[in-house]
């Protein structure tokens, strides 16, 4: 699936707050939020994010929501709570639901995984908006058939949810474990919000790894979109990714 067709894969309405969790995927889907969705997005994070991920867009510093009403009249933007030379870091959950009152789309990056293509949560991960309304755990094709250790961030967090050691593969049926597991990538999601999985940068290969995910996971709820999203070229990027 194109990037472009993220928004529709995912069911998104008229007033949503998305929050982005797991591993590989989620800058991708940020972005690509943004540059589809009808009127102006907020990006945020309520964690960390690279100093360097903006996107080429305008960004704002500790705003108040009248400075943040007032950027959204001319586009899309990124809020953060503070910034250095290299590290970014996020805004309350409070404020991201404040947001969610003033444009039509709010976009969080609610977890971290230091650019390893899965994960799972410590005790105090992820910080997730109470006011969200789908969640999207992410996870790169990158990660699967590779032992635990290499392709995850939190490996032995990984490992423990599904009962297997670090240096174990991470096969398709211990990644649906952990992507449906509350102590894994449906930790702290909000009753009421929609659930999503994002398997990113997919070849043509990975064909029937994605059916066989897929199929495990609408063994055990059939309602979760699962999504495919095709490794994407420089060229293929929105203009806002960069």
């Amino acid at each position: 699936m194109h990037w472009r067709e993220l928004p529709e894969a995912l069911g998104l309405t008229d007033r949503e707050l998305v929050s982005f969790v797991g591993g590989g995927g989620k800058t991708t889907g940020l972005f690509a939020l943004a540059a589809t969705r009808p009127g102006p997005t907020v990006i945020t994070t309520t964690t960390k994010m690279g100093r360097d991920r903006t996107g080429g867009l305008p960004v704002l510093i500790d705003p108040s929501d009248a400075e943040v009403a007032a950027a959204t009249e001319k586009g899309s933007i990124i809020v953060w709570g503070d910034a250095d030379e290299h590290r970014a870091t996020g805004v309350t959950v409070d404020a991201c639901a404040r947001y969610l009152d003033l444009v039509d789309t709010v976009v969080v990056e609610a977890d971290g995984s230091r650019r390893r293509p899965f994960k799972a949560p410590l005790d105090y991960e992820p910080v997730v908006p109470p006011a969200t309304t789908t969640l999207v755990a992410c996870c790169g094709m990158a990660a699967l058939d590779t032992p635990i250790r290499e392709g995850c961030h939190r490996p032995e967090r990984v490992a423990a949810i599904v009962g297997a050691g670090v240096e174990d593969l991470l096969t398709p049926d211990r990644l649906v474990q952990v992507l449906l597991s509350t102590e894994g990538s449906a930790k702290d999601r909000p009753l009421s919000a929609r659930f999503a999985v994002v398997l990113n940068r997919v070849r043509p290969e990975h064909a029937d790894l994605v059916t066989e995910i897929r199929e495990r996971i609408h063994t055990v709820n059939g309602s979760i979109s699962v999504i495919a999203l095709d490794e994407l070229t420089p060229a293929e990027l929105p203009d806002t990714v960069g």
